[in-house]
């Protein structure tokens, strides 16, 4: 469980790789045609270290894993819990990084933001520098009904599959029914959204639900579980406030401090309204654990559920190790020792997947060592 697995490489993505499932054929040919041209990764990392190779598929792509937390809210509340969301996501990712590799290359914390986005970037380069908007979107401002965003993915996003359903949704709704609307929750789909807001019906019944997808995978089940009791406290708070959080801070810098929380993990300089810049840990430490223990306690969980996960939130704060970290400190201490970067990093990953079956916090675990 990791946000890339740092051992797959370029060359493992040529021949046939893509499962067999017609709808990922489908989206592969409609991102290239779209584009034109072959996809471009570009990536730098705060060490110096730089991956630029091309690839002529969404291969790439597939080597991002996402852990999505989802939450049923309310439509007329919506929009607050998506704005909530929105400022929650650079502090969870400075917490929760943990994709420091790929293809052999040390680059952000958080590499699978880039990643991702650039592998299934829709645009020419020359929309691109026009300002046409990336298909993986973080948003531009905040919203005051869920509908803002739906009526985004209709004015910024060309459909990409066209599948067409023979549901008149106005005749349904008039006959009592539930629409189905396939076409608006295919689109839907097809717009990478960070944060995202989901159409569903369950047993005919229609519902809205937040699909958080900002997390990586791992390191461990009790590191996941950590994660997601964070930011469903802190999102619990922040979306209850009568005085939001969102209307002292700027939409630019919610986005900066995501950026900040993908390239930097732990170690992110971050905003806060009333706080102003500082250490991700020490954000987190004193002023959202409090905020995430305060949510999970209105939610009515178990006192000692919330001390346990948040706690192992707080020990990855004062120890400054998350997954990307260790992953980092592991392959720099073996490659001390003359060991190359691809032996490094087939070590390393031996050593996480032994630590990860363990359960044990990744802040707990001792530094790889040669296999």
């Amino acid at each position: 469980m990791t946000g890339i697995l740092p051992t797959v490489m370029a060359e493992h993505f040529s021949g046939d790789w893509m499962s067999d499932n017609v709808r990922y054929a489908a989206l592969n040919d409609a991102v290239l045609a779209a584009r034109g041209e072959d996809i471009h990764l570009d990536i730098d990392g705060p060490s110096g270290e730089r991956l630029d190779v091309f690839a002529d598929s969404l291969a790439p792509e597939s080597a991002c894993t996402s852990l999505q937390l989802h939450a049923l809210v309310a439509p007329g509340d919506f929009a607050r819990w998506w704005n909530a969301a929105q400022v929650v996501a650079g502090p969870q990712l400075a917490l929760g990084a943990n994709a420091p590799y790929v293809f052999g290359h040390e680059l952000e914390a958080e590499s699978r933001i880039e990643v991702f986005t650039q592998a299934a970037d829709t645009r020419p380069i020359e929309y691109a520098n026009q300002g046409v908007r990336p298909r993986v979107f973080f948003g531009e401002r905040w919203i005051t009904s869920i509908f803002d965003l739906f009526e985004e993915n209709s004015r910024y996003f060309p459909a990409l599959l066209p599948e067409i359903s023979q549901e008149d949704p106005r005749a349904v709704l008039a006959a009592g029914g539930t629409p189905q609307l396939a076409e608006l929750r295919l689109h839907n789909g097809t717009v990478y959204r960070w944060n995202r807001p989901v159409y569903d019906l369950v047993d005919g019944r229609a519902h809205v639900r937040l699909e958080n997808r900002v997390l990586p995978a791992g390191p461990t089940i009790v590191d996941t579980l950590a994660n997601a009791a964070f930011y469903y406290g802190v999102l619990n708070t922040l979306a209850q406030d009568e005085r939001p959080v969102w209307s002292r801070m700027a939409f630019g810098t919610a986005e900066s401090n995501f950026r900040a929380g993908a390239r930097y993990g732990i170690d992110a300089e971050l905003f806060w309204p009333g706080q102003g810049e500082g250490p991700a840990s020490e954000l987190v430490l004193r002023h959202l654990l409090p905020l995430a223990h305060e949510g999970l306690t209105a939610w009515g969980v178990a006192g000692p559920a919330i001390d346990r996960y948040l706690g192992i939130i707080e020990a990855r704060c004062l120890s400054g190790v998350n997954g990307a970290d260790w992953q980092v400190r592991s392959v720099r201490a073996l490659e001390a020792t003359g060991m190359d970067r691809r032996a490094a990093l087939t070590a390393m990953t031996a050593a996480y997947a032994a630590g990860m079956h363990t359960n044990e916090p990744v802040h707990t675990w001792p530094l790889a060592t040669q296999f």
